[in-house]
């Protein structure tokens, strides 16, 4: 079995939950309004969702292997993986990029076309593929979250390379199974990545041949899993165990947009709207760390970001 295989699964019930650091308590709120447009079953791991052109969500099921299209509030299942998926990202030619791994544990790529039909590509050298951005129109950024490292993939060639392995990417501890390096998205030829475990931003310069530069710390004390920016360069996170979203400024500046009440416990992923009037956020109703009531159903919620008032947002640029 692939050194990927015992690392694939998100799920980590503690025998005792250690009292998190208080990271977001002195945040300043500013909340959404929030509807719920989907609920799932509990112990449905939703992992990570991007919204196509037309509005069409799509949501990865990690521990099902599923791939989920959501239109109108009507959620069915758009492929089926014999294994395990993670990240997700739209692809070239209405296609999806979508990692995870296989049947046996094997950390893989798999694309997925326009009527579900899946082709693989198996990383053997990879532990916990995670994560994943485009880079160019057949280029993908994939988080290994226990490597410590950011694989290179070209779809059109079928083809993975190493693009940068650093401490940075690492966790600090390697019996921890919070993921290190996590969500991942390009920004104005940087690549941000969030490392969940070190409760970092960092960011990473990329030079005309697409190349990393020295990765540096951008922000410390955000327990951030996968992120997405608007226009104005403003950061929406998903904070999983803190059971919250967040927004940031380019400038660092934080605030707290959304909490448990709207239903984001166990939020994973964020993803906007093509118009960026709203925010999509998927959850695995407290999975990784139960909430005290325990495991709820995993939902799919909808941030109004026209309710926000975020005046240090509305001003800011990168």
């Amino acid at each position: 079995m692939a050194a990927g295989a015992a690392a694939m699964s998100l799920v980590w019930v503690p025998d005792a939950v250690a009292q998190l650091p208080p990271i977001y308590d002195t945040a300043p709120q500013s909340l959404a309004a929030a509807e719920s447009v989907a609920s799932l079953p509990v112990n449905t791991f939703l992992e990570n969702v991007v919204v196509a052109p037309d509005g069409v969500l799509y949501v990865t099921s990690h521990e099902t292997g599923s791939i989920l299209r959501v239109e109108a509030g009507e959620v069915e299942t758009y492929a089926q993986i014999a294994g395990k998926v993670a990240g997700i990202a739209l692809g070239p030619e209405q296609t999806l990029v979508v990692t995870g791994a296989n049947e046996t544990g094997m950390p893989a790529i798999f694309q997925v076309a326009a009527d579900g039909a899946v082709e693989t590509l198996l990383l053997p050298d990879a532990v916990f593929l995670n994560g994943v951005t485009p880079l160019s129109e057949t280029q993908y950024l994939v988080a290994d979250s226990y490597l410590g490292a950011i694989w290179q993939v070209d779809v059109a060639r079928q083809t993975a390379s190493m693009w940068l392995e650093h401490p940075l990417l690492a966790r600090a501890n390697a019996e921890n199974p919070i993921p290190g390096v996590n969500g991942l998205k390009v920004q104005d030829g940087i690549l941000y990545a969030s490392n969940t475990e070190q409760m970092r931003l960092l960011k990473i310069p990329i030079n005309a041949l697409g190349e990393a530069e020295a990765p540096e710390i951008w922000l410390e004390q955000v327990n951030i899993d996968d992120f997405d920016f608007d226009a104005a360069g403003n950061l929406y996170g998903a904070t999983h165990i803190y059971n919250s979203v967040v927004a940031i400024a380019p400038d660092g500046r934080l605030t707290t947009i959304a909490t448990a009440e709207a239903g984001v416990t166990g939020s994973t992923a964020v993803a906007l709207s093509p118009e960026e009037a709203a925010l999509y956020v998927v959850t695995n109703g407290g999975m990784f760390l139960p909430p005290p009531e325990g495991v709820l159903p995993a939902q799919i919620v909808r941030l109004n970001l026209d309710t926000l008032e975020l005046p240090a947002l509305e001003s800011s640029s990168l």
